[in-house]
């Protein structure tokens, strides 16, 4: 590429996915509420550094600065979108309405980890309920001192249980998603 060609294509004449880049970023960067500085530390954390002012020149240099392939990828990364979405036209949307689908999309990605630790920890206690009783039923001269100890436990645990039996639970106990009581 000549010098000629070089310096149209990182002037105005550049092709227009250059320039949704380097919209792209900035919307994305203003509705995560984050500083220059706070993204490209984001960015080395990706493993894809890059520094404060060439964030700036890209997205307001006269003219900006170019995106190259990496850079692109760990945005990508940093942002949680796909190159697509990254080169494409901006959507028309306010930085408050971002702002707004991050919080959305991180509490939602928040609300799906906590379900799946809580689905694994109900099994978890199933199971064990589950071998409880089969000790209890292989050792029937235990079983009365079991369930006194079940009934101790259940005492000192049992405001923490009585939860369980708020109307807020009534589908849950439906679809048998939440435990019987132990005893």
């Amino acid at each position: 590429m000549s010098s000629k060609e070089g310096a149209t294509r990182a002037g105005p004449d550049r092709p227009e996915p250059e320039d949704n880049v380097a919209a792209r970023i900035k919307l994305e960067r203003e509705a995560r509420g984050w500083s220059t500085v706070t993204l490209a530390e984001k960015m080395a954390e990706a493993g894809h550094p890059i520094n404060q002012s060439a964030i700036w020149r890209i997205e307001s240099g006269k003219p900006r600065r170019r995106v190259n392939l990496d850079e692109a990828l760990g945005f990508c990364k940093v942002f949680g979108i796909s190159m697509p979405d990254l080169s494409g036209p901006p959507l028309k949307i306010s930085v408050a309405a971002r702002q707004l689908i991050h919080l959305f999309t991180e509490k939602s990605k928040e609300y799906l980890a906590q379900k799946d630790a809580l689905d694994q920890l109900y099994q978890e206690v199933r199971e064990a309920r589950l071998a409880l009783f089969a000790y209890a039923e292989d050792h029937p001269e235990q079983k009365d001192e079991i369930e006194e100890l079940l009934r101790a436990h259940e005492t000192a645990e049992g405001k923490a249980w009585a939860k369980r039996t708020h109307p807020a639970f009534s589908e849950l106990r439906k679809q048998g998603k939440l435990p019987p009581p132990l005893s």
